[in-house]
């Protein structure tokens, strides 16, 4: 049954209606996420191909005692897309802040993840903020004199083309403010059968995750497109440096949603997400890029991942 207009996102709506127009059709990432999409993207975590949240959970866990001395004492630590905040508590337990802020588009999946980290930190401030982090993000005032610790772990940032993640970046500063922190997760560069099977696994998890978004299509805007016309399909973008997810037409195929009309022929695709992987340089200098000084690193086995912690220094005129 189609939604009334109140109850679904027009920012989700544009996004379809506009991105399956474009001569490349595109659908931003964030709509993977809603709360059947987040159970999803955490079963993924947890299956063997799946590489970066072991191997950055495992990281984090060996080198957080480095990583606690160099942030704040008493801050507050503020999630970007916390989702089910598995990682989170390693930090929280280290750092001791005295308040963290997870923000996530999925409300309930947030609150229930908010939940559980006020129960095992008692003496702990939890404000849960449902927001959209790329957009404007009011954070609580209760924490306006803190020092701030922003977190971004997961490789998340490799979901925005460069350009965006500049942006993005910037973005955060602006929401953390000058002399804050932010520790930020990013995967590096490997083999391209290692990349392609973390991202296609064998038992179709990330298949349901990529073709969740379609039911969402089809649930939240009366669309009619038939789930088994798609199929999901990962790719290696060597000169883009990324993998790329796709929703590839199996047969012609037209459907409709909200009264428009779309036809796609076989093998023509939507683009659901990229994971772009950075070497050490190209991090930093993203990061820099985006108003953040590189303060340290901390690289995995094999430089198979890495954290690094940067600074939102004052801007200077010159060097």
């Amino acid at each position: 049954m189609l939604k009334t207009v109140e109850k679904v996102d027009p920012a989700f709506r544009a996004d379809v209606l506009n991105g399956l127009a474009e001569p490349i059709p595109a659908i931003p990432a964030r709509w993977l996420y809603d709360r059947r999409g987040s159970e999803l993207f955490d079963e993924i975590t947890r299956l063997p191909e799946y590489y970066p949240t072991r191997t950055e959970t495992a990281l984090l866990q060996d080198r957080i005692g480095e990583m606690a001395r160099l942030i704040p004492a008493d801050s507050a630590v503020i999630e970007f897309g916390a989702g089910s905040a598995t990682k989170t508590p390693i930090l929280l337990h280290a750092v001791d802040p005295a308040a963290y802020v997870p923000i996530d588009i999925s409300g309930d999946y947030l609150r229930e993840s908010a939940a559980r980290v006020d129960a095992e930190f008692p003496g702990m401030k939890v404000y849960p903020v449902e927001a959209d982090f790329t957009n404007h993000v009011d954070l609580p005032p209760e924490i306006a004199a803190m020092p701030r610790l922003g977190f971004f772990p997961g490789s998340t940032i490799g979901n925005f083309v460069p350009q965006s993640a500049t942006d993005l970046l910037r973005h955060f500063r602006t929401i953390l403010g000058t002399g804050a922190r932010l520790l930020i997760g990013m995967d590096r560069v490997k083999p391209v059968d290692r990349l392609i099977a973390a991202y296609d696994d064998p038992a179709g998890v990330t298949a349901e995750f990529n073709l969740n978004l379609l039911r969402r299509i089809n649930r939240e805007l009366g669309g009619d497109i038939p789930l088994d016309a798609f199929r999901h399909q990962a790719r290696w973008n060597d000169m883009m440096g990324r993998i790329e997810m796709h929703l590839v037409a199996a047969r012609d195929v037209e459907f409709t949603i909200e009264g428009r009309n779309f036809a796609f022929a076989k093998g023509r695709s939507i683009h659901t997400e990229n994971s772009h992987k950075y070497g050490p340089r190209g991090a930093r200098l993203l990061l820099l890029a985006g108003g953040w000084t590189p303060l340290a690193e901390w690289n995995a086995p094999g430089e198979d991942f890495a954290l690094i912690l940067a600074e939102a220094e004052r801007e200077r005129f010159a060097p």
